[in-house]
Formats: structure tokens, C-alpha cells, sequence
């Protein structure tokens, strides 16, 4: 089947030939980095943690909102997500090789990667981590390829195809939850230490994840004649709007305990995301555009007639996506080192270099989305047909 992402429009070459040549230019910012090293990014000694494992722990939650469709689908035997099934997986595979990729760049030195496989520790949660990611991958390759191969060939999928789709849907829990853990065994980082960093995390996931992926369906549909069914979109935009309000609940949960306890180190990161800390006030404007957007996002996602509207759905879900990556995909970073063990804050913003290597790690991810689609949407207009 993957022959088919060798034939497409102008406009599909285009857009593949563009992502070849911004990767080229991301790479040549790997390559300064594979020779000076990590110090040409803004991650220092006291900030260890910076943009790149940021975005990994944002698209781990992307990859894990596929049990979203999976649930409904195979579980409880909705039909309606059957033409969008497909593209959830497919971007799960996407987004889990970028969080490989984005750890892989976080090493430093590729020969890193070596000493987890060679010396593994099965007490760290790291170890665990690359674990479930990479049996997550493999489940979804295996369950997306074989399902749409059968697909292709009007036949029902393998009968072993089943209980992998059933362990795909604990394995997706898993990935995030094991991912918090990284951040709540921490108990020097008094802002990830927190009971419910797994439960904020999950539901965090399973409204970002969904909204982006409704958000590429509707890019995708403006050039190609597949559609996935207006009462999926409904049922997931539903879905978005549940998370998305749970993921608002836990976020106040935890301003709450932090301030009506008054223990000063669990205040200090609030204090820093929202007012300041010290005179440093870098990334509250960022959190208050968070806030704001999630309060729109919300506005429009939980009225049933603004949510059914598809230009304010979209502008929601747009809305909803920002909100959460400043939120999870770097405040959530930035404001866990402050203030470090001797009480000082060290303000941590990414290099120009930086965000290039990141910018050519969704490259590739954007590449492997688009083949993938390419050939999903091939075979299913095809079948239809």
C-alpha cells in the first residue's frame, strides 16, 4: 500500500517537497548542536529540562487521545468514528516518533541512547517509559497497517488483530501516566509533585489530542474529496469539550490546594506563571493568552448550538490547542524549576538553534502524518468507491 504515497497532486508535492527542504535547513542546527552541544540551547545547570522534552511530553498526550476514537469504536461498536479511525492511529504513530525524536535530541550525544538499552535500570521510570513508548508504536503500526490492508482488501481483519486493539486501549493510559510519573517522582519540583499530575495529564491529552486531530481533518478536507461524517465530528468535538473541562477543573485543584494551604514552594510556581516571582514576569503574558483562549475554547465547545457551528468549532479548537501547549508544552516545564533547592529563579527561554531542531522534529513528523494519510485516504475513497 505504501506505493500510493508515491502518486498525488501538485499541491501534495509541493507540500512534501517543502517539508524535505525546512528539515534541511532544521538539520543544519542538529549538526551545530551535535558539535558545540547542549550549550547552544537555553537549558543551563539549574534548567535541565527545556523545550525538547516539553514537546515530548505535550505529543505523548497526542498520541495517547487515540483511545478516544478506539474506546467508542471497537468497545462499544460506534460506527460513526469507522472513516476517522484510521487517522487517529495513523497520527498516533506520527506523534510517538516524535517523542522518540525529541528525547533523541534532548541526549546531546546520539551514542546516549545506547546506555539506556545496554544498561537498563528497571527502577527508573525513564527506562519504563522508553518501554511503553515504543510498545505503543509498535501496537499502533500493527493495528493500523493490517486493519487498513484488510480494509483494501474488503476482508475482515486477522482474528489476532483484536486483542492488540484491546491492549492498545490500557497501553495508551499507560504511556501518559508513566510520563507523569517522571515529573511526580520528583520531590525537589514541589509544582510536579502532585497526586493528580497523571489525572491532569490524561485529561489534558484527551482534549488537545482529538482537537488537533479535528483541526487536520478539516485542513485535509479542503483538498481532497474524503470525508469522515459529520456526526464524528460531533461526537468528538463533544468529547473535547468534556475533557477540556475536566483538564480546566484539576488545573484550578491545584491552585486551590496550593494556596489555601499556603506552603510558599508550592505557591512560588503559580506565582511565577501568573503574577511573577522576584521581578521576573517572562512567561505571564504566555499564561494569561492560556487562560484567556481557555475560556473562549470553553465558551464555544460546551453550548451545544456554537459547538455545531464548524467555523466557531474550529476557532475553539485552534483556541483550546494553544492554550494547552503553552500550558503542557512549556510552562509546564519552566515554572517546575522555579525557584530551584537554594530558592532563586533562574528564567529559562529557548535559542533561536533551539527551536529550529524542534521545528525539524515535527518536520519529520508532519512528513510521516502526510504519508501515512496519503495512503489511508487512498485506500478508504478507493473502497468507497
Amino acid at each position: 500500500m505504501i506505493e500510493k504515497a508515491l502518486y498525488g497532486s501538485k499541491k501534495y508535492w509541493i507540500w512534501v517537497l517543502f517539508l524535505v527542504a525546512l528539515l534541511g535547513v532544521c538539520f543544519h542546527f542538529y549538526l551545530l548542536q551535535l558539535k558545540d552541544g547542549l550549550t547552544i540551547t537555553g537549558m543551563s545547570r539549574n534548567v535541565s529540562w527545556g523545550l525538547y522534552i516539553a514537546q515530548f511530553t505535550y505529543l505523548v498526550g497526542v498520541a495517547a487521545s487515540a483511545v478516544m476514537l478506539v474506546i467508542p469504536y471497537y468497545l462499544h461498536h460506534y460506527k460513526a468514528f469507522a472513516r476517522m479511525m484510521i487517522l487517529g492511529e495513523f497520527m498516533a504513530i506520527a506523534a510517538v516518533t516524535m517523542c522518540m525524536l525529541f528525547i533523541f535530541v534532548d541526549l546531546g550525544q546520539p551514542m546516549r541512547v545506547m546506555n539506556v538499552l545496554l544498561y537498563p535500570q528497571l527502577h527508573s521510570v525513564m527506562f519504563w517509559d522508553m518501554t511503553v513508548l515504543s510498545g505503543y508504536l509498535i501496537l499502533n503500526i500493527l493495528i493500523g497497517w493490517n486493519t487498513l490492508e484488510a480494509e483494501r482488501k474488503n476482508a475482515p481483519p486477522p482474528s489476532w488483530i483484536k486483542p492488540l486493539i484491546y491492549l492498545s486501549v490500557v497501553w495508551a493510559i499507560s504511556i501518559h501516566t508513566v510520563t507523569a510519573f517522571l515529573y511526580a517522582g520528583l520531590p525537589g519540583r514541589p509544582y510536579w509533585l502532585s497526586a493528580i499530575m497523571a489525572a491532569r495529564f490524561l485529561a489534558g491529552a484527551f482534549c488537545s489530542g482529538p482537537a488537533l486531530l479535528l483541526l487536520l481533518v478539516f485542513f485535509v478536507q479542503r483538498f481532497v474529496q474524503y470525508r469522515v461524517g459529520d456526526e464524528a465530528i460531533k461526537a468528538l468535538s463533544k468529547i473535547v469539550a468534556y475533557a477540556m473541562s475536566v483538564n480546566v477543573f484539576f488545573l484550578l485543584l491545584e491552585i486551590f490546594t496550593a494556596f489555601y494551604s499556603r506552603i510558599p514552594d508550592d505557591m512560588n510556581a503559580f506565582r511565577y506563571l501568573f503574577v511573577g516571582l522576584d521581578g521576573h514576569t517572562t512567561l505571564v503574558p504566555a499564561m494569561w493568552v492560556s487562560v484567556g483562549l481557555s475560556i473562549v475554547s470553553l465558551a464555544i465547545l460546551v453550548p451545544p448550538q456554537l459547538r455545531d457551528n464548524r467555523r466557531l468549532l474550529t476557532m475553539a479548537l485552534i483556541a483550546l490547542v494553544i492554550a494547552t501547549w503553552i500550558d503542557k508544552g512549556f510552562s509546564l516545564i519552566a515554572a517546575g524549576f522555579v525557584p530551584n533547592p537554594f530558592d532563586r529563579v533562574t528564567v529559562y527561554l529557548p535559542t533561536f538553534p533551539e527551536i529550529m531542531i524542534a521545528l525539524g522534529v515535527y518536520t519529520i513528523g508532519l512528513l510521516i502524518l502526510t504519508i501515512l494519510w496519503k495512503v489511508a485516504i487512498s485506500v478508504k475513497e478507493k473502497t468507497t468507491a
